[in-house]
């Protein structure tokens, strides 16, 4: 893949949250790439979930390694993955992709979150019919901020399970300490056995808390290190929670795929519209 390039030619449109989806999404974008080629991205693993609504030629998409023919990608869905994901296109790329925070998405797909962490579901397999009228509204719809409107509605309809107020608190303990609370003091705060907290917690978010609580530390050094923390690799590795600057590293082999020092120079050549906002991903 290193003969592969990002997107250079392309335009993108992004619209926050509203009052109505504030919490349940972080997000929408638009893209759409305008000169032919073969280009690559990778993105490391997120606490978000993206559904793709797609009007252009499918993205190759695959978790953890190169994609291949096999690996073309519509319309989907694609839950939490605890490792990288690597992102294929031919310039011909077209579409809405609308970020679900990972309560929000339990509130819009509810128990589905479950079939989807870890893997890409066929839009049609998990909104049905109603999925497939949406991507034909918004293949008819003029300017992205039309799509929005109608993407926004649509979200905002359909949100209709609660996560249980345990899982919630759990959750955002776990953001606000960037993955540091421990899972058994957790339990016990909530009262409930630390067994019953975790598979709750899958049941609800599609990974259990210990690797989202990874995720979680591991975006925090992310963002010492994109803020051009001045302490080096091994002061973002005890700032961030790790033992010590080899553990950082072995973090960033599982979660990015590559190396601290390779992730930093790649964003480096990377058009910064590309890059997605770490601070909206732990909301």
């Amino acid at each position: 893949m290193s003969d592969l390039t990002a997107p250079s030619a392309f335009e993108l449109a992004r619209r926050a949250p509203s009052q109505r989806t504030a919490g349940l999404i972080s997000g929408m974008t638009g893209y759409r790439e305008t000169a032919r080629g073969r280009f690559f991205q990778r993105e490391t693993a997120g606490l978000v979930v993206p559904l793709i609504i797609s009007f252009g030629t499918p993205f190759l998409i695959a978790l953890d390694r190169k994609p291949d023919a096999a690996d073309r990608q519509p319309s989907f869905a694609a839950g939490l993955h605890a490792g990288p994901v690597f992102i294929e296109s031919d310039g011909g790329a077209e579409c809405v992709q609308v970020d679900f925070t990972p309560l929000g998405a339990y509130r819009f797909f509810g128990g589905a979150v479950v079939d989807l962490a870890a893997r890409m579901v066929d839009m049609s397999d998990v909104l049905g019919r109603e999925g497939r009228q949406l991507r034909e509204r918004l293949g008819a719809a003029s300017g992205w901020q039309n799509r929005f409107d109608l993407v926004e509605d649509f979200v905002a309809d359909r949100a209709n399970h609660l996560p249980s107020p345990e899982i919630e608190f759990a959750y955002r303990r776990l953001a606000r300490t960037a993955g540091g609370a421990r899972i058994t003091a957790l339990a016990k705060e909530i009262g409930w056995s630390r067994k019953h907290l975790v598979n709750r917690f899958r049941s609800e978010l599609g990974l259990a808390p210990k690797p989202v609580a990874r995720i979680m530390r591991f975006h925090r050094a992310c963002r010492l290190a994109r803020g051009g923390a001045r302490s080096g690799w091994a002061g973002i590795a005890a700032e961030s929670g790790y033992a010590d600057q080899a553990h950082l590293a072995r973090e960033f082999s599982t979660l990015a795929g590559e190396t601290p020092t390779a992730w930093a120079r790649r964003l480096a050549l990377t058009d910064s519209r590309l890059l997605r906002p770490l601070d909206e991903l732990d909301a």
